[in-house]
């Protein structure tokens, strides 16, 4: 049975809807065009709605990004489910804690409306230069390319970074999707509660830092044992990618969708195609669709 429900909603608000179920602590700071996602986890969290867990989201806003990562990574740290939500300057001002999240294995998400980085000018409209930018930290990545997907695929990015124990940037086109207002069908708790892996959150919370299991880390290594354990988590990573496509079939089978990793659409015998991740592709496929010309 379809518990979800048509509502009118943009790209932030569709990503705030699907994170807040699967967060217990947000730690914030605002920045277009990303400052909607975490405004609407603070109203509804006042306003007492509960997340999967029967919890108001606990809302933290710091003095910058930086502020806000660190505080990120210490509540991750501590065992609590964190979310946070940037864009463009702002993530950078992330990058160095997002290499210790992802070193450590912690399950954060970081929910991105993807933003140009300022350069000879400043510039507030869409592109990938910030979350590109986050390639080499460790962090996975994940990208919806309409309204609707951001409400559908925003809850594989908690998922599987829950069960996969690694963070994730999961984003979409700044003011392209994440501003444009479309009516979309949106998801009931109920069913993610369902779907989560409930014993790799207990999992979580057993490994964290607290004074009653307490526990080494943040150690100095010297190059032949830094070299190896970096190594070692070469395996997580070969894993996530199972991982994901396990929560999009999951997904698939609730609402009756086809998300996989890479979606392929054409002709199954064209010689060129586009590659592409974001809202270029509902205009790619609008494109392939509309008749050739005919010649002169």
């Amino acid at each position: 049975m379809d518990n979800r429900k048509w509502l009118t909603m943009d790209g932030n608000e569709a990503a705030a809807h699907a994170s807040y179920a699967f967060t217990e602590v947000a730690t914030i700071y605002p920045i277009t065009p990303s400052s909607v996602m975490p405004e609407h986890v603070d109203e509804w969290a006042t306003a007492g709605r509960k997340n999967i867990f029967g919890q108001e989201v606990q809302v933290t806003e710091m003095q910058s990004e930086a502020g806000a990562a660190g505080a990120f990574h210490g509540s991750l740290v501590a065992g609590a489910l964190t979310t946070t939500f940037t864009a463009s300057q702002g993530l950078l001002l992330m990058i160095p804690n997002i290499y210790k999240v992802a070193g450590e294995r912690l399950p954060g998400v970081l929910h991105v409306s993807a933003r140009a980085l300022a350069s000879h000018a400043l510039s507030i409209f869409g592109d990938h230069s910030d979350v590109l930018a986050c390639r080499q930290t460790g962090a996975c990545m994940l990208c919806e390319s309409s309204v609707q997907e951001v409400m559908d695929l925003a809850p594989v990015a908690h998922m599987a970074a829950i069960e996969g124990r690694l963070p994730f940037i999961n984003f979409f086109d700044g003011f392209r999707t994440s501003h444009e207002i479309q009516k979309i069908r949106t998801w009931d708790y109920a069913d993610l509660d369902e779907m989560v892996n409930h014993e790799a959150i207990q999992a979580f919370r057993d490994g964290s830092n607290n004074p009653n299991h307490p526990r080494e880390m943040g150690s100095a290594q010297n190059p032949d044992i830094f070299f190896q354990a970096r190594e070692a988590c070469n395996t997580a990573y070969n894993e996530m990618p199972a991982i994901v496509q396990k929560y999009m079939d999951k997904v698939n089978a609730k609402i009756g969708t086809d998300y996989k990793l890479f979606n392929y659409y054409g002709d199954p015998e064209a010689e060129s195609v586009i590659i592409a991740m974001g809202s270029a592709n509902e205009t790619i496929e609008e494109t392939i669709e509309r008749p050739a010309p005919r010649s002169a």
